[in-house]
């Protein structure tokens, strides 16, 4: 994600965006790969996901909803009590450091992975275009400077505690579970069609998502070279 928004033309192409509501934006911080969340049940197939009730929002409750599951939006502190009575059946926040504070694990023991529909957690500082034109380029520099700074401590935070935090939540009885393959491949499915149908209606997701599939390509190709392989062995 980086590589591709400070390289691979990802931050102009969404400064374009942004452009259209007088902002720009800069990466500030990622917390990394999430995880897929914390269910009250076990997890064997697509079908068990049809009815479910689970705190998901954004292009993956519009994609999980295609396959029967039926999406929740609720603030952080809702989350629990809701879990802890049945009325949400699963829930997905961020990772094990975020998620062991909340709690969760008293009240849904299935933890699944991966987080799909959230490869990293990317975030900005968004600031007002007129007034980001009208600072001195010191301290137009001084706040790139410390975005990129924020953006690297944060991820080194994260890939620290996160482990440690997972080993406290298994020792609890957490039982770690990888979402089975038929789950995933229905998910893929629905969610490429969903870009699809975007890319026909949104010039702008079109611009954005055509850029980050061809870098992701070249991305793991990069990663599968002879080179790559050797120097990781």
């Amino acid at each position: 994600m980086n590589s591709w928004l400070r390289f691979g033309g990802g931050a102009d192409l969404l400064n374009e965006l942004l452009k259209n509501f007088n902002c720009t934006g800069v990466a500030a911080a990622n917390t990394g790969a999430q995880m897929g969340g914390w269910f009250r049940k076990e997890i064997k197939s697509v079908e068990d996901l049809k009815g479910l009730k689970m705190r998901i929002g954004g292009f993956a409750g519009t994609i999980v909803s295609k396959l029967g599951l039926v999406p929740q939006q609720l603030a952080a502190g809702d989350i629990y009590p809701a879990l802890e009575k049945g009325t949400l059946d699963a829930c997905e926040w961020v990772g094990p450091y975020d998620d062991e504070k909340l709690g969760f694990y008293k009240v849904a023991k299935y933890y699944y992975y991966p987080g799909w529909w959230e490869g990293c957690g990317q975030a900005h500082n968004i600031i007002n275009l007129t007034k980001w034109n009208e600072l001195p380029k010191s301290y137009q520099s001084a706040m790139l400077t410390a975005s990129g700074d924020a953006w690297e401590w944060v991820i080194g935070k994260y890939d620290y505690v996160n482990p440690a935090a997972l080993k406290r939540l298994l020792s609890q009885g957490v039982q770690l579970r990888g979402f089975p393959q038929d789950v995933m491949e229905a998910c893929y499915k629905v969610a490429i069609d969903i870009y699809a149908d975007l890319s026909q209606t949104n010039p702008h997701f079109k611009k954005l998502y055509d850029s980050l599939v061809a870098f992701r390509g070249d991305s793991l190709l990069g990663s599968r070279s002879p080179n790559s392989r050797s120097t990781a062995s």
